[in-house]
């Protein structure tokens, strides 16, 4: 089912920040919790995760208000994240179709600048970003499988 979620970027405090929105809002983590730069697998291209950078969030979801996701992420400026006021939201964006996420992603990104152009990623899904010409930001993320 397509949805849409809001996503938070955070200097390096994600995880005192959802657990604050867990008091909050209450509920629980989706999936198996919050999942850490250390779980993911080396990237080819990418330079050596900072031990330092190990333990923070990689992304992380929250159902709040039964039906609306908020998720959030750490970046950490050694993985060459500028993180500033303004650029720290992003609509997610989750089409049920690869055809639609290419047809939104097609559409948002005319004029805007893609930051990162849609392919297959390690955790399963089809994902891109990009900035429309507005300045505002927009994640994609396609569950289904081509």
């Amino acid at each position: 089912m397509a949805s849409v979620s809001t996503y938070l970027n955070f200097k390096r405090n994600t995880e005192e920040a959802f657990e604050f929105y867990k008091t909050v809002f209450g509920g629980e983590y989706y999936g198996q919790g919050p999942m850490r730069f250390a779980d993911a697998p080396p990237q080819e291209g990418m330079p050596p995760l900072a031990e330092a950078d190990k333990n923070l969030i990689m992304h992380v979801e929250l159902r709040i208000l039964d039906s609306h996701s908020l998720m959030g992420t750490d970046c950490p400026d050694s993985m060459g994240f500028q993180l500033n006021v303004g650029n720290n939201i992003n609509i997610n964006l989750m089409p049920d179709t690869r055809e639609e996420t290419k047809k939104l992603f097609d559409r948002l990104s005319d004029g805007g600048t893609i930051t990162m152009p849609l392919e297959d990623m390690f955790w399963g899904d089809y994902f891109g970003s990009c900035t429309d010409k507005f300045g505002i930001n927009w994640m994609f993320n396609c569950p289904e499988k081509k």
